[in-house]
């Protein structure tokens, strides 16, 4: 999996991308929490539920029916405090989906069963840059910090240049 500390970059720069007038920034923790949901699913390691069974790690939770019952509840939430309701469960389903969309660019684990319950085969992307994140205490030791240079180089740059160019952009269209 990317890390738990990865995972809210994709809702920030999605954010900036929309910009605090259509979506103002208070909306962007429901983001950031509906981009780390997915893996509550290590409960399943504690309960003895098996990584690759249906409710097992990057299982159900990690799947495309699982972020947009994230969404609803989320978009619920604040449905009375939001007038783009469409935008903000939109903005909200995509910060789910980006979870396991994520997780599928990792080079480790079993894949992520993204068409769950339809199907519980757990898929990767062609391409597996990001150096999967060790469960557990190992994140703090070297291959920890592998994957922190990973994540900062696959996850957190793009994220970062894309805030960037959206802030720019929106500061502009609003001095004119």
């Amino acid at each position: 999996m990317a890390s738990l500390f990865s995972h809210p970059a994709v809702p920030l720069a999605l954010g900036a991308l929309i910009g605090r007038e259509r979506l103002p920034a208070r909306f962007w923790v429901a983001g950031a929490v509906a981009s780390v949901v997915a893996d509550a699913d290590v409960v399943a390691f504690l309960v003895g539920i098996p990584y690759e069974a249906p409710f097992g790690h990057r299982g159900a939770s990690h799947s495309i029916v699982c972020a947009a019952l994230i969404a609803a509840l989320l978009t619920l939430r604040e449905w009375r405090n939001c007038a783009g309701r469409g935008l903000l469960f939109g903005y909200i389903l995509a910060s789910a989906l980006s979870h396991p969309l994520l997780d599928m660019l990792t080079d480790g684990g079993l894949g992520v069963a993204l068409f769950w319950p339809v199907s519980n085969e757990r898929l990767f992307f062609p391409s597996t840059p990001i150096v999967v994140s060790p469960i557990g205490g190992a994140f703090f030791s070297e291959a920890g910090f592998e994957v922190i240079l990973s994540e900062l180089r696959w996850i957190w740059l793009p994220c970062a240049v894309v805030a960037f160019l959206s802030t720019l952009i929106h500061s502009r269209t609003r001095s004119t």
